[in-house]
C-alpha cells in the first residue's frame, strides 16, 4: 500500500461507479457465505477491475474534471475509524469539510476493541483516498482490507506509527487484573487520543495528507492546523495548571484503564481494575479489596469509570471501603460518539473539556 502517493481523479471516478454492483454483489454473498469466502471474492473483484480500469483509462481522454457530465460524484473521500481522527480532519477542513466525502466507521458506539468491518464498510474503505486507523491490536482486520483494496493509491495514516517512539506500551498497574497468563509481549496502548499532545502530533499529518489531495486548498488547510493546534495548547496548558494546582495526584478506575496517556502527560499515578483494552467485566476480589483498600489508604473522594461502565464494579470498590461514601465520576474515553452527537455538536475539544471539569472535581 503506498501511503503518500495519489490515484488521479478520473481513475478515482471510475473506481466509484463499481461502487454499486459490488456493493450488490457482495451483500448477497453476505447472506449466504462465510466472511473469509465473502473477502476472497472481493479481492478477486478488486483485481478484476483494475485490469479493466487499466484497459478502460487507455480508450477515454485525460481529464482533471472531478465530476463527469452525468453528474456521478467524485469528491475526496476520507474514512476514520474512530470519532477523534474524524474531528481533527473536520476541523482542518474547515468551510470545505461539506465538499469532501467525511466518513465515521464507528459511529453507533461500537467498540474499538470488538469492531469488525461490514461489507459495505470494507467497500467504503476500499475506494477511499484517504483512510485513517489506530493501528493497534484492534485493527487487526485492516490489513486484510488495504490488501483488497481497489485504490492501491490510498494515502493511508496509522496514528501508532505516526506516534513513533512516544508510542506506551499497555501498563499492568499494582493491584490491576492480569489477562496475561501466557507471558505474552505486551501490546501497545491504543489509546493514544486521549493526550492533547499527541493531537498536536496527529493533526499536522492529516493536514499534510489532504493538501496533498486538494493542493488547490493547501494553505487553508495549513491555516486551519495553525488555529487549531493553538487551541489544543491552550487546553494542554489548562490540564497542566489545574493538575500542579491539585491536592490530589492520583486517579482510581473502577473500570478498563484507556488513560494511560493522559495521566503519563501530567505526572498523575493511577490504579485500576483492567487495562485499557481489557475484555474483562468482572473484577476479581483480590483485585475488589486491594482497589478499596487504597481508596481507604489515599483517603480519596471519587472512584472513576469510563462513559461506557455500568459502575457496578466501582460500586463495589466503594461497598467495601471504611466510609462508603466515595462519588463515582465519568471521565470520557471518546469511544462512544455517534453521528447523532455529532450533529448535536460534540467534537474532540468539547469532550476533552469536559474531561478537564471532571478532572477538577476528582482531584480535590
Amino acid at each position: 500500500m503506498k501511503r503518500i502517493t495519489l490515484v488521479p481523479y478520473g481513475q478515482r471516478k471510475l473506481i466509484k461507479n463499481t461502487n454499486f454492483f459490488v456493493r450488490w454483489v457482495l451483500a448477497a454473498l453476505a447472506r449466504r457465505v462465510s466472511k473469509q469466502l465473502v473477502l476472497w471474492f472481493f479481492g478477486l473483484w478488486a483485481q478484476l477491475t483494475l485490469v479493466i480500469l487499466a484497459f478502460t483509462m487507455l480508450m477515454i481522454p485525460t481529464s482533471g474534471c472531478k465530476q463527469n457530465s452525468s453528474g456521478t460524484d467524485s469528491r475526496i473521500s476520507v474514512v476514520c475509524t474512530i470519532f477523534p481522527q474524524y474531528d481533527w480532519a473536520r476541523q482542518i477542513l474547515g468551510d470545505k469539510a461539506d465538499e469532501i466525502t467525511l466518513t465515521l466507521l464507528l459511529n453507533n458506539r461500537a467498540d474499538l476493541h470488538n469492531y469488525q468491518p461490514s461489507v459495505d464498510d470494507i467497500i467504503t474503505i476500499s475506494t477511499c483516498d484517504l483512510f485513517i486507523y489506530v493501528g493497534g491490536e484492534s485493527d487487526k482486520w485492516v490489513d486484510g482490507a488495504l490488501r483488497d483494496a481497489i485504490n492501491k493509491q490510498m494515502i493511508v495514516i496509522n496514528l501508532l506509527d505516526a506516534l513513533g517512539g512516544a508510542a506506551k506500551e499497555e501498563v499492568l498497574l499494582e493491584g490491576m487484573e492480569d489477562e496475561d497468563e501466557d507471558g505474552d509481549d505486551a501490546d501497545y496502548d491504543e489509546h493514544v487520543w486521549l493526550s492533547l499532545r499527541n493531537a498536536q502530533v496527529f493533526c499536522p499529518v492529516i493536514a499534510d495528507a489532504l493538501a496533498l489531495l486538494d493542493a488547490d486548498n493547501a494553505e487553508k488547510y495549513q491555516a486551519n492546523l495553525a488555529e487549531y493546534i493553538r487551541k489544543l495548547k491552550s487546553l494542554d496548558a489548562e490540564y497542566r495548571a489545574t493538575v500542579d494546582a491539585a491536592a490530589v495526584k492520583t486517579m482510581l478506575f473502577g473500570d478498563r484503564f484507556p488513560f494511560r496517556y493522559m495521566m503519563d502527560d501530567y505526572g498523575l499515578t493511577p490504579y485500576a481494575a483492567f487495562s485499557g483494552c481489557s475484555a474483562e467485566t468482572e473484577a476479581g476480589f483480590d483485585t475488589i479489596i486491594f482497589l478499596a483498600k487504597k481508596v481507604d489508604e489515599l483517603e480519596l473522594r471519587t472512584v472513576m469509570v469510563t462513559e461506557s461502565s455500568d459502575k457496578s464494579i466501582a460500586e463495589t470498590i466503594i461497598s467495601n471501603t471504611i466510609g462508603k461514601n466515595q462519588h463515582i465520576l465519568v471521565l470520557d474515553a471518546i469511544q462512544s460518539v455517534t453521528s447523532d452527537d455529532v450533529g448535536n455538536g460534540a467534537t474532540y475539544l468539547s469532550i476533552m473539556e469536559s474531561n478537564l471539569n471532571v478532572l477538577k472535581e476528582a482531584l480535590q
